[in-house]
C-alpha cells in the first residue's frame, strides 16, 4: 500500500469489500504476509483456504466499522504488511498469491444506520447466492 493510499477513503462509519478480479482460483501460500497479533499466527493450512474459496465470486471479504472507514481499511492493509495490528478478520486474504492486486471498495453509512446490520445483510445475500460466506469471512 502506498503511504497515502487511503487518503480518498471516507472517515466515517461504513462497510467495505475486498474484490478478486482474477479468472482462476488463486494459489495460496503456506505463510502469508499477515501480522501476528497477540502472538497468534494468522496463517491457516492451505487445505482450509481451498475449502473456503468461492468459485465465481468476485467478493472475497466483507468488513465493517462503526468509526472510521479510513482507519479500519488502513489497519487491514497494515496487518497485511506484517504489522502487529488489531485486524484479525479477513486474514485469509494475506495467504493469497497476488494479494497486493486485490481491490477495495467501500460504502459510507450515514445517519443512525448500524454498519453491522448492513454487513449482515450483505453477508446473508452473498450466502444466499453462493451457498457459503465470502472466502475470508469464514465462520470460526
Amino acid at each position: 500500500m502506498e503511504k497515502n493510499g487511503t487518503s480518498i477513503i471516507d472517515d466515517g462509519k461504513g462497510v467495505y469489500m475486498v474484490l478478486y478480479t482474477g479468472k482462476e482460483r488463486p494459489e495460496f501460500l503456506e505463510v502469508g504476509t499477515g501480522g501476528h497479533f497477540k502472538e497468534r499466527d494468522p496463517n491457516v493450512p492451505i487445505h482450509a483456504l481451498g475449502s473456503t474459496w468461492v468459485d465465481g465470486a468476485m467478493v472475497v471479504y466483507i468488513g465493517k466499522t462503526g468509526s472510521s472507514l479510513k482507519g479500519r481499511i488502513r489497519a487491514y492493509m497494515r496487518f497485511g504488511q506484517g504489522k502487529r495490528v488489531s485486524h484479525w478478520g479477513g486474514r485469509y486474504i494475506w495467504q493469497m498469491v497476488g494479494s497486493r492486486e486485490l481491490l477495495v471498495c467501500w460504502r459510507p453509512i450515514p445517519g443512525s444506520t448500524d454498519p453491522r446490520s448492513v454487513e449482515a445483510s450483505l453477508l446473508k445475500e452473498f450466502e444466499k447466492q453462493y451457498g457459503k460466506l465470502p472466502f475470508a469471512n469464514p465462520v470460526h
